[in-house]
């Protein structure tokens, strides 16, 4: 089981608070005296939360007394849904990525549906059932794959409550899916840029320099290039691994880039040719709108596919795992590993397979 309180920011006539759930009550603080600490929650509610956590995580617990409107207030044992939407409010604060937010946003909205469907608003996790979870978290719409993400955001959002039962549900495999490689990209990429030259420079970059499309290349700035030097560097914050990373340019690369914009300002958005960039879903657009236009385009091949088209002709050139994580931007080596399993990678030569 995962930790058996939590704590919040709570307001009541335009003043804040902390609340603190322990063992199904909940205690209420206007300022730290009883941890020993002189703030309180009109200067700093957040501080004064991160400072109970702090003193529960030590192994304090608040002392038994009288119930006090400045104080304490005991309430029944939280609901599910009260616990999954007080997660819900902390992580859609913090720092987490947009997808990991949206995720939990939508797990959070299917479970709130169920719940009403079902009667189980008001239940608290001890009245949960297995039964009840495996029924929700198996719903036969979904893929093997949907199931183990609805799961695996599941078992965050319930804070540890429910890990036991969750841990112990058995879903389908995932079957695998092999990503090819692109059989035409020289014809590809002369249609595309014919279509449209930004969606053409996108690819170029994702490809060629194996930046995340909609993330890496949509953010990137001119300030983030050299060409003297002919380097790409981003700083931790600005990709996925949350390490500094620099991509070396080739050749065709800074073709494309010299060739795209005249003005090169530091502050100033590639794609978007500004000092705003286009919004999240700008590419996914533009490549839907090219993709019902092109005659060339294979089925299967998506913006994403430049990606993995340029992962296959690393690792063939240099045989090197860690040349591959390093130039991909991934964490951990394992993450490349798993990356490569899903591409169309070559695993024996014809010199390793029997004949007469």
């Amino acid at each position: 089981m995962g930790k058996h309180w939590n704590v919040t920011i709570g307001k009541g006539a335009g003043k804040s608070y902390v609340n603190v759930y322990i063992d199904g009550n909940r205690f209420r603080y206007w300022n730290g005296k009883a941890i020993g600490l002189k703030l309180s929650a009109l200067e700093n509610p957040e501080l004064l939360r991160s400072a109970f956590e702090l003193k529960l995580m030590e192994g304090w617990r608040p002392k038994p007394r009288k119930p006090s409107k400045e104080t304490r207030e005991v309430v029944k044992e939280l609901t599910l849904l009260e616990i999954i939407s007080t997660r819900l409010e902390r992580i859609q604060q913090q720092d987490y990525s947009y997808h990991y937010k949206r995720d939990c946003r939508w797990i959070a909205n299917l479970w709130t549906a169920y719940a009403e469907e079902h009667r189980l608003v008001k239940l608290s996790p001890s009245q949960i059932t297995k039964t009840r979870l495996v029924d929700f978290i198996t719903q036969p719409k979904w893929s093997p794959r949907t199931q183990k993400n609805v799961l695996t955001n599941f078992k965050i959002l319930t804070n540890g409550e429910l890990d036991i039962m969750l841990e112990s549900i058995k879903l389908r495999r995932v079957k695998s899916e092999l990503h090819k490689t692109i059989r035409n990209p020289k014809e590809l990429l002369n249609d595309i840029k014919l279509y449209d030259e930004r969606l053409y420079l996108a690819c170029i970059l994702t490809y060629g320099c194996l930046l995340r499309p909609h993330q890496e290349v949509r953010l990137l700035k001119w300030g983030d290039i050299d060409l003297e030097r002919k380097i790409i560097s981003l700083s931790g914050k600005r990709n996925k691994s949350g390490r500094n990373r620099v991509v070396p340019l080739s050749a065709f690369v800074i073709e494309a880039l010299s060739s795209f914009s005249k003005r090169k300002e530091r502050s100033e958005y590639i794609l978007s040719s500004s000092d705003k960039p286009y919004n999240r879903d700008f590419l996914s657009l533009l490549w839907s709108r090219y993709k019902k236009t092109s005659k060339v385009l294979e089925d299967g091949v998506t913006l994403y596919s430049w990606r993995h088209h340029g992962a296959v002709k690393v690792f063939e050139k240099t045989g090197s795992l860690l040349k591959l994580q390093q130039v991909m931007g991934h964490s951990d080596m394992k993450v490349s590993l798993t990356y490569l399993r899903g591409l169309e990678v070559k695993q024996l030569d014809v010199a390793d397979l029997p004949d007469f």
